[in-house]
């Protein structure tokens, strides 16, 4: 059996995580045209490459290639009405809906995905991808990324990952979904 090797990459920083807000369709804070293509060589031969449909994760994509695919399971997680909330102002304004909505997994009081949803959203399209044998590389949001590791290692912690602008993570089917944390070397990567 031939392994599904994907590479989850976080979009690069936008002016919304710098300062602590919830996202909006923002685009990124680099000059993402002048660094078109500077991170194709990263992977050995040709992966599949995916992303969000967000205006963040599309130009972080045009970072690793020019033919990406759009999938709609890699969206951000709708936060509902915190759509460009500063985290400060729901501290003041709806600080019990904000710590239920940390301390609950399945609460979504903005009005949007609850992470038991996108947990879910993302648990599905893990599965499209077990029959999918090759590299794949998906861009996508710090949300995303921690609703699969949260898949993969069948955890409760999902308040306890960080997942950094333009960080990288490898995640491998073979049989079973194993998660595999890659050096700072990018010759090692293949």
């Amino acid at each position: 059996m031939q392994a599904t090797r994907l590479t989850l990459i976080c979009h690069a920083r936008t002016v919304a995580q710098k300062l602590a807000y919830f996202p909006t369709n923002e685009p990124l804070e680099m000059d993402w045209q002048l660094a078109k293509g500077s991170r194709r060589s990263q992977f050995k031969g040709t992966p599949r490459l995916l992303c969000g449909p967000e205006l963040r994760t599309r130009q972080t994509a045009a970072l690793f290639g020019d033919d990406v695919e759009v999938v709609a399971a890699l969206s951000e997680c709708d936060f509902g009405q915190w759509h460009g909330v500063h985290i400060d102002a729901l501290q003041t304004s709806q600080a019990s809906a904000l710590q239920a909505w940390l301390d609950d997994p399945a609460s979504g009081p903005h009005g949007g995905e609850s992470v038991v949803q996108l947990r879910q959203r993302v648990a599905q399209w893990l599965q499209t991808l077990e029959s999918a044998p090759g590299h794949i590389v998906a861009i996508t949001h710090p949300f995303v990324i921690r609703a699969a590791l949260m898949e993969v290692v069948q955890g409760a912690a999902f308040n306890q990952i960080d997942v950094e602008p333009l960080s990288a993570i490898e995640l491998r089917f073979t049989g079973r979904w194993r998660l595999r944390l890659l050096g700072t070397d990018a010759e090692g990567v293949s």
